[in-house]
């Protein structure tokens, strides 16, 4: 099988003069934590990259379709982003929040021009775990509540408040947490209950969230939070209203509603900016990471003036939060996204993309569902799509032929049985044909 060819990129990567791959797989495996785990059979080591590729020691070209796992929004180091962290790198690279810094100040009015409603008020801290953690706690600060509703098939980080929320097994530890934390259906349209060719499906997911109220709590309850699009999940895009109904029922129990942006923020679903927009619904806190540093260490949680207030009470401190550095880069990544139309670019590819991909699927019965919007992707593999049992190995063969013709894909889902991508918002019409070509002949394959 002919290996298709890479789109043309005249960026030429530079001499790699560091230690072989070899060397540092037997460093990493002496000294760092084996939790931390590799990717592929014979794992790639990334020394470079530059907008939508990256390149191995060898100077081999990959398509990051995976952008650092939902992390590299406008493309590996784009020359106005690393211009602007490179300037403040040179005038003062830390300073605290207890001193006066126009980079803090000045981001945050541009990241609070990009809410809706009255969601002006920003506190930034390195990581989406971090910022959920911060969210949760406001909730139950602001409301004098304890109780939280999550999802199930959810990711909100791996400190022990956002494992709580997470409902996944893979990721929990046998340790103490999800105090008060309840988790209500995964409003899945194809695993779930009602499908979608169901018109109701958003609303009657959404009772499930109203029937944990009634039976599991007290009827008074501190939050409800639920990503917008579920990612480590697989991909999973709610029914139209689900957001709607369960905001009401969260609502009328005395709970604020929290929409974790970590992935699906910043214009990647192509229609809206926030992936929470396309449910037709305000949340009361948004927390956002990932791609809105393009890369550096920076998350936030914008919400209310109100609820925002609750922080003051007791001395709060986030040491590198609103570091300047990150600050810079941060505003160099929303004026890219703006500049370069990186929103209206995702809308017009992914549209491409799972034209492609519904194509596919005709063809091979392993594809059990395509799903996603804009940039934001997932395939389901199954072995039979009857019983829908998870095609875990060959998602895994799915990814490891794809690397081999030089693009790299990540999977999700309990079972990491659905493939998923979102590349660097910046590809091209080109690179979406080669990642189809690519996915093809993987399938072709199996």
């Amino acid at each position: 099988m002919k290996i298709p060819d890479l789109p043309p990129f005249e960026h030429q990567p530079k001499q790699y003069d560091g230690p072989p791959a070899g060397e540092v797989l037997r460093l990493r495996k002496q000294f760092l934590n084996p939790g931390i785990f590799l990717y592929y059979k014979k794992p790639i080591m990334i020394v470079e990259g530059r907008m939508q590729y990256v390149f191995d020691e060898t100077g081999r070209r990959y398509l990051d379709a995976l952008a650092g796992i939902v992390t590299v929004s406008v493309g590996h180091c784009h020359p106005h982003v690393v211009e602007a962290a490179n300037r403040q790198n040179a005038t003062l690279q830390h300073s605290t929040t207890i001193y006066l810094h126009p980079n803090i100040a000045e981001y945050a009015e541009k990241l609070a021009s990009k809410m809706p409603w009255n969601l002006k008020v920003c506190y930034f801290v390195n990581s989406g775990s971090e910022a959920n953690d911060l969210a949760l706690m406001m909730a139950r600060a602001y409301t004098g509540n304890y109780d939280v509703i999550a999802l199930r098939n959810s990711y909100h980080g791996g400190n022990a408040s956002t494992m709580g929320l997470t409902s996944h097994n893979t990721w929990k530890f046998n340790v103490p947490h999800s105090f008060g934390v309840h988790h209500a259906m995964t409003p899945d349209p194809y695993r779930g209950r009602w499908g979608r060719d169901d018109p109701d499906a958003g609303k009657n997911y959404a009772a499930d969230v109203k029937d944990l109220i009634d039976y599991g709590t007290s009827g008074q309850i501190a939050g409800f939070i639920a990503e917008s699009i579920q990612g480590v999940g697989g991909v999973v895009v709610f029914p139209d209203g689900y957001l709607k109904h369960a905001y009401e029922h969260v609502r009328s129990a005395g709970g604020i509603c929290i929409a974790d942006e970590v992935q699906a923020g910043f214009g990647r679903t192509g229609t809206h900016f926030w992936g929470f927009e396309t449910q037709d619904v305000i949340p009361d806190i948004v927390t956002m990471a990932k791609g809105i540093g393009n890369g550096c260490p920076l998350a936030a949680v914008v919400t209310t003036p109100e609820i925002a207030a609750t922080i003051a009470k007791r001395t709060h401190f986030n040491t590198f939060g609103g570091n300047p550095v990150v600050c810079a880069q941060g505003q160099a990544v929303l004026e890219v996204i703006e500049r370069e139309q990186l929103q209206a670019n995702s809308l017009k590819l992914g549209t491409r993309l799972l034209d492609g991909l519904e194509k596919l699927k005709q063809k091979h019965n392993i594809i059990g569902d395509v799903r996603g919007r804009g940039l934001m992707l997932g395939i389901e593999l199954v072995k039979d799509r009857a019983t829908k049992e998870p095609a875990k190995a060959e998602c895994a063969q799915v990814l490891e032929s794809a690397r081999e013709m030089g693009l790299l894909l990540g999977k999700g889902g309990l079972q990491g049985q659905t493939v998923r991508f979102a590349p660097p918002m910046c590809i091209n019409q080109v690179d979406a044909d080669f990642l189809l070509e690519v996915l093809a002949r993987a399938f072709a394959g199996l």
